[in-house]
């Protein structure tokens, strides 16, 4: 049987894609509105400041396209920490507003394709294990899984087949490391995919420069398959009160 790899786990990481309740939250008083905003910054200043801090990661986004309104990201020691974090929308102020629109579960990992001869408890697998989320204005997250069909089985290849496949993608990745940033989560036995890949960049332009590249990367063009992309803006606490109540509707001439 061929030898799986072994892999470093961190901190747990959830994406829980909101959508708004845009009628009910029209059908709300100016009062009650601002009740439920001072209550959201509350609580998004404290996970933000957790973040600041390196004891866990957070990120609010906007998502460009139908698919949510929102994104929370979450990294966090425990998934009973982020059980805790998802509760909030279930609190009696915003109950049925902000509904659920998709959400993923994983796991921040480094294999030993990547981490091979490096200490574990080095200052820079910790960094990787444990990340901070940066202050990047664009976010790309999708989930993916390798192929099981035939001769193109993943999982039947041998452990060195497998690293020279996956030293070859590394060198895609290290290639564009100045202008994305990514956070590998693994989610085998905890969500419908077996990885989930978060790319943070200036310009969303670059997300789709490295997944063109990495297309034509044997062990994506052969053993890679992929579920739904989604592109986000940072949503910053400045700016929640204008995307909740957007001051202007006049299209850009």
């Amino acid at each position: 049987m061929p030898e799986p790899i072994e892999t470093l786990e961190g901190w747990y990481a959830l994406h829980d894609f909101r959508s708004l309740d845009w009628e009910k939250w029209w059908g709300l008083s100016d009062s009650a509105r601002t009740e439920r905003l001072e209550v959201l910054k509350e609580w998004s200043r404290a996970w933000q400041s957790q973040n600041d801090k390196g004891t866990a990661g957070y990120g609010a986004y906007q998502i460009v396209g139908h698919k949510a309104d929102l994104l929370w990201l979450y990294l966090c020691p425990t998934v009973d920490d982020l059980a805790q974090a998802r509760s909030f929308f279930r609190s009696r102020l915003w109950a049925g507003l902000m509904r659920p629109a998709w959400s993923y579960l994983s796991v921040v990992e480094l294999s030993q394709y990547m981490a091979k001869d490096q200490d574990a408890a080095s200052p820079y697998l910790q960094s990787r294990l444990h990340p901070k989320l940066p202050q990047s204005p664009y976010l790309s997250f999708y989930p993916m899984s390798k192929r099981r069909q035939g001769e193109d089985n993943w999982y039947m290849l041998t452990q060195a087949q497998r690293r020279e496949l996956m030293k070859a993608h590394g060198q895609i990745g290290h290639h564009h490391r100045a202008r994305v940033s990514q956070i590998i989560t693994g989610s085998q036995g905890l969500d419908d995919w077996e990885w989930g890949v978060t790319l943070l960049a200036n310009d969303p332009i670059a997300f789709k420069k490295i997944v063109y590249e990495m297309r034509f990367d044997e062990s994506t063009a052969r053993f890679g398959e992929f579920g739904p992309f989604y592109i986000g803006i940072r949503l910053d606490l400045e700016h929640l009160d204008e995307w909740f109540a957007p001051r202007s509707l006049n299209a850009r001439s």
